[in-house]
């Protein structure tokens, strides 16, 4: 890999992250890269200004922090095709990161100019809301194209997720879910999860969704806490066409999060359509020989856990 201009983002509320971000800078500098430092957090945006910049766009991201600093990034730079180089700085689990040691290693860099190292390409979601559209349902016709009520596209690498807008007693949504045109299900609880094979291990999961291997392309549809036990989790193809619709009166706001921030909102005669991106997130691995299962058994400590960490140690 050719590297001539690199970013370095690190975690904005971690000192360690800080720290690390300058300690590659300097590394980097000394084989001639031109670097461009940010942090990057839920008041700290870096994008516009780094995609302003005179230098022009990236050969590399370098993140350091945890996989909320890592989505963040993803967002802004997979429309660009920059590759993520990822490591686990100030942050918790880490499912998306290089562990922090990988830093330590002298050949790094070396290994990253010799092309010493693989590309993922992770899938991502993207989401467009539509307002205004009353009682119709347009999208269950293909011929349709009409954007005059369309809003601005929006990306995930983990997930998008509805809940209701504001918090009161017992809030609840209710939610009809269309999927290529046919309506699949109408769900009410407290809301209903969108997630990639990626966001299979984060908020999906805590839903009670499976875990999909990165490798394989399908989104996942959880709901939240359903009042009907028939509501269940399902997989469908990575090539369908998902609309939601908030059902109720003018009071029952629902709320859109894409990868745990905020995406917007939609009332009743507004939807959401959620399908694949034509973006990828391009994720750069330093390992000859990833194991997803490895780092599933040592992040969610399953049984055979100690057995991954002494052959990893080996």
């Amino acid at each position: 890999m050719q590297i001539d201009l690199a970013w370095v983002i690190y975690r904005a509320d971690s000192r360690s992250a800080c720290i690390e971000a300058q300690s590659c800078v300097k590394r980097l500098e000394l084989i001639g890269v031109k670097v461009l430092l940010a942090k990057s957090g839920p008041r700290d945006n870096p994008f516009p200004d780094l995609l302003k910049s005179e230098y022009g766009i990236p050969d590399l991201a370098i993140v350091l922090g945890g996989d909320g600093t890592v989505l963040g990034v993803a967002r802004h730079v997979a429309v660009y095709g920059i590759p993520i180089l990822s490591f686990n700085v100030g942050g918790n689990l880490g499912f998306l990161s290089h562990e922090k040691s990988r830093l330590l290693n002298k050949d790094l860099w070396a290994r990253l100019l010799e092309d010493n190292f693989a590309l993922e390409r992770r899938m991502m979601l993207q989401a467009t809301l539509f307002r205004d559209l009353g009682q119709t349902r347009p999208f269950q016709s293909k011929s349709f194209q009409s954007t005059a009520n369309k809003q601005e596209v929006i990306l995930a690498l983990n997930d998008f997720y509805l809940r209701p807008y504001q918090d009161v007693i017992s809030p609840t949504c209710n939610l009809e879910l269309e999927i290529d045109g046919e309506v699949v299900d109408h769900y009410r609880g407290d809301g209903l999860i969108l997630a990639t094979p990626t966001g299979s291990t984060a908020y999906a999961m805590a839903a009670g969704g499976p875990i999909l291997h990165p490798g394989l392309d399908g989104i996942i549809v959880s709901p939240i806490c359903p009042i009907s036990l028939s509501s269940r989790p399902i997989v469908v193809p990575p090539a369908s066409r998902l609309v939601v619709w908030p059902l109720g009166d003018i009071t029952t706001r629902v709320k859109l999060w894409q990868d745990g921030v905020s995406g917007g909102f939609l009332e009743p005669g507004d939807c959401c359509v959620v399908q694949r991106a034509r973006e990828s997130a391009l994720m750069v691995v330093l390992d000859q020989s990833p194991s997803y299962y490895r780092t599933l058994a040592q992040k969610l400590h399953w049984a055979g856990s100690l057995g991954y960490q002494e052959k990893a140690s080996s």
